[in-house]
């Protein structure tokens, strides 16, 4: 039996939609049902620190835009909080310099 492809979530005419669990510090976009996800982990470091980690998407995922909305939910998190961010992982400094808006500039800690 041939193993079905992963569904385009992008032209299944579903949004992305991103879920955010502050319990588990993590962003989530849920794939092809809810068997596969794409991930941003955070931690905080400091009373009104966050360290925005990593970023992961499957594989199968990836070239698709699915990481940008991870990284503009963790972003503007940090915004609507009044946090400042910590950008340990490579994906989210390349998406603050490809969109150098001054509400995220502001928030970045050193």
């Amino acid at each position: 039996m041939a193993q079905a492809a992963p569904l385009n979530i992008l032209e299944a005419n579903c949004p992305i939609q991103v879920e955010h669990d502050r319990k588990r510090r993590q962003f989530t976009v849920r794939l092809n049902g809810c068997h596969d996800k794409a991930v941003l982990l955070y931690e905080y470091v400091g009373k009104r620190i966050v360290d925005l980690q990593h970023t992961e998407v499957p594989d199968a995922y990836r070239g698709r835009g699915i990481a940008k909305h991870l990284a503009k939910a963790a972003l503007d998190f940090v915004v609507e909080e009044d946090l400042k961010a910590h950008l340990t992982c490579w994906y989210i400094q390349k998406y603050v310099k490809e969109n150098p808006l001054p509400q995220y500039l502001e928030r970045l800690q050193s």
